[in-house]
């Protein structure tokens, strides 16, 4: 059995994923199989919508932007009502097979409009899973091990997104780019994510047996000042980067052909994979100010890159950098929300912090849609970069009162 979630039990980290339960890999594992299904999807979307539908690149901006804003937004009532009824697993249930149900919807859309409806309802099942998942990650292990628990599920859950653009790219080749067709792929993987959840994942006792706690508004503002501190930077992180859409738009400008599309994504989510879990355990024992403003440095070189791409090549280094940026902060957030929040209120958190940083998701890919549409790529990225080198300076400039690690914020 795992340790209580509060024991902060020393332990080296060479043998972190080691001591990781059976719960947090079979998380993972569901998190790999539904990123195959979505990510498969994503990596054609916006060259099904630009080249099959005729979308401009504000409307793939605007899709994209509030796709994951809506998700945000369903991640606060899903995560207040995980905590409400002291269990995880019946929600992430319902949104993982609310997801797997929607997958159809995408190879059969003839309108924008459908797409755009497919996309939201999608990310809905996203949103009711993705504050109780990350709220039971929490549960699950201790303290001293929740950035590792909480990188091996992204790394996991990465793989999977570099398995779904690898698996488009290779049957767009073998079906003679019939993006319609290879949409129909992605049902499978969403199947069997759900059968996995069903027959794998249980809750601890401790969850199982929890009470009923209040829906008051007066919970939420007894959240501590230092959890509010980190949602003020996850969304400032999040503002400073937009949706990956983009990314495939640019090595489709600069030469790359339709068929091979997706390898941005595989080359993006390859480092993301490989990377995600030393991060995450990383995060348990460095200072976070250090991996945060790490992964800033990182996005900024990333923007300055695309902006200067000229071929392929060049945006390919210019996802693999995107992707290593998402390896150092990702995890790193997820374990800031858990350790700045009670334990009673730890899936309102991770709700609250969803739905800020989607916010900011909006934001800034309906603004890099439109700074694409009337000034190009070049401006895109370099607003990017300038957004980031910021909030870099913010962070080097922010001290935090308390002091204690990553449980009184990104000291």
């Amino acid at each position: 059995m795992q340790a209580p979630a509060g024991q902060d039990e020393p332990v080296p980290l060479r043998s972190g994923y080691r001591r990781l339960p059976g719960g947090i890999w079979a998380l993972g594992l569901v998190s790999m199989l539904m990123d195959v299904s979505s990510e498969l999807i994503h990596s054609l979307l916006p060259v099904f919508l630009g080249t099959v539908l005729g979308a401009s690149m504000l409307t793939i901006g605007v899709i994209e932007g509030s796709a994951e804003a809506i998700a945000a937004f369903m991640r606060v009532f899903s995560g207040v009502y995980s905590d409400y009824l002291g269990r995880r697993k019946p929600l992430l249930v319902l949104g993982y097979g609310l997801a797997a149900v929607t997958k159809p919807l995408f190879p059969l859309a003839a309108t924008i409009g459908w797409v755009f409806t497919a996309r939201c309802v999608d990310r809905i099942g996203k949103g009711i899973r993705g504050a109780p998942r990350d709220a039971l990650v929490a549960d699950l292990v201790p303290r001293h091990l929740r950035g590792a628990a909480y990188g091996l599920r992204q790394a996991l859950d990465t793989l999977g997104a570099l398995l779904g653009p690898l698996l488009a790219l290779v049957c767009m080749v073998l079906l003679a780019d019939d993006i319609r067709a290879v949409l129909w792929l992605a049902v499978v993987p969403a199947v069997l994510a759900v059968a996995v959840l069903l027959a794998a994942v249980r809750e601890p006792a401790a969850t199982l047996s929890g009470k009923r706690g209040a829906l008051a508004p007066a919970r939420v503002r007894s959240l501590p000042p230092r959890f509010w501190r980190v949602v003020a930077l996850g969304a400032v992180f999040t503002l400073a980067r937009f949706s990956e859409a983009f990314l495939i738009l640019r090595a489709q400008e600069v030469g790359l052909a339709i068929g091979y599309v997706p390898l941005i994504m595989v080359v993006m989510n390859a480092v993301y994979a490989v990377c995600a879990y030393p991060a995450g355990a990383l995060a348990d024992v460095l200072s976070p100010r250090r991996l945060l403003l790490a992964g800033l440095g990182v996005l900024i070189a990333a923007d300055a890159l695309l902006a200067v791409a000229g071929t392929p090549l060049q945006t390919f280094g210019g996802a693999a950098l995107w992707g290593l940026h998402m390896a150092l902060t990702q995890g790193l957030l997820a374990k800031l929300v858990a350790d700045t929040a009670p334990d009673d209120l730890r899936g309102t958190a991770f709700g609250i912090f969803n739905l800020v940083s989607g916010a900011a998701l909006l934001l800034a890919s309906v603004i890099a849609g439109a700074l694409w549409q009337t000034r190009g790529a070049v401006a895109t990225f370099g607003a990017g970069a300038l957004f980031a080198a910021a909030a870099a300076g913010g962070l080097l400039l922010y001290r935090p009162g308390a002091r204690g690690g990553a449980a009184a914020g990104p000291g």
